[in-house]
């Protein structure tokens, strides 16, 4: 079987197991049945799979483009500057709006794309080096996170209740109007992401041999860096900061398909568009009569994968 016959077989298969995860929870007999599971499931299942592509396939370009395994989109800042807005709209009031866009996912949007052209500014340079775009984006991160806690020592309680859950990350309330919000960042992110797979192919074998043979790496730093910003920030924007997806998933795929770009990459994007629904999913029935945010979910699964990634590099 060829390589496209596969691509289309396991997307197929990873359609259905997201379209399933709709099914999977508190029962859904009864006369409200079916609008839960029309108005509710399935689109938070549609939702899972979009956010899981995106981060998945951010993830995987992000540690090819700062050559670390343990590199994430959180690396360069964009999940705490999107938080740094939202704290910055729930104190302003959540409720408002910004040119007809809701306030609280519009300001987290802003957050994270400023700290982003931040960092994609410190990746142009010609004199850049890895290590400088990972300092520049811990930097920003520790910045954005001093700010985002003296904000929150200025808001009530009520409030930073808000706060809180926002940073869990969940798709609970996320319906078809926030699914046609996101779907445009979320095509331009992977459209991007897929175009830059010839160049990345190259970089992998090492900057100075990419440079040799033509490409230009801070340029195709600067747009990988961008395209994999753009699709979390749309991503937190809608339901909050979601941790480890753009980890895991990558990793996964490495260890089982390989690590090069044109496998990697599409590979990340289809397994996060099936782990992440999973992962829902298995917040809705891990506790009777409550629900798990599938960011704790993911959470609680990365942690132990990034420990022992951590350690394994540590004895290598």
């Amino acid at each position: 079987m060829t390589a496209p016959l596969r691509l289309l077989g396991w997307t197929l298969v990873g359609t259905a197991i997201v379209v399933a995860t709709a099914w999977v929870g508190p029962s859904l007999a009864g006369e409200r049945g079916d609008l839960i599971l029309i108005e509710l499931r399935l689109p938070r299942a549609l939702a899972g799979a979009l956010v899981g592509a995106v981060l998945s396939a951010a993830g995987a370009v992000v540690q090819i483009l700062l050559q670390n395994p343990l590199a994430t989109p959180s690396t360069v800042g964009t999940t705490a500057g999107a938080t740094l807005g939202v704290l910055a709209a729930l104190v302003l009031g959540s409720g408002s709006t910004l040119l007809g866009f809701p306030l609280l996912p519009a300001a987290a949007f802003i957050g994270a794309l400023t700290v982003t052209l931040v960092i994609s500014a410190v990746a142009s340079r010609n004199r850049a080096r890895t290590e400088d775009v990972l300092l520049a984006g811990i930097a920003l991160t520790l910045a954005t996170g001093a700010v985002s806690s003296t904000l929150r020592l200025g808001v009530d309680q009520i409030t930073s209740l808000s706060a809180l859950r926002w940073s869990l990350g969940s798709l609970t309330m996320v319906g078809m109007d926030r699914i046609a919000m996101l779907t445009p960042f979320v095509v331009i992110t992977l459209l991007g992401l897929v175009w830059l797979i010839r160049p990345l192919e190259v970089l992998v074998s090492g900057t100075e041999r990419a440079r040799t043979r033509g490409v230009e790496v801070p340029r195709i730093r600067t747009l990988g860096l961008g395209f994999a910003s753009l699709g979390v920030a749309a991503c937190v924007a809608t339901c909050g900061p979601i941790a480890f997806v753009g980890l895991i998933c990558p990793h996964i795929v490495r260890r089982i398909v390989g690590a090069a770009p044109r496998i990697l990459i599409p590979g990340s994007m289809l397994l996060g568009a099936v782990f992440l629904p999973l992962c829902d999913s298995i917040g809705r029935v891990l506790v009777d009569q409550r629900e798990i945010p599938v960011g704790v979910v993911t959470a609680a699964l990365g942690a132990p994968v990034l420990f022992w990634l951590v350690t394994r590099r540590s004895r290598n």
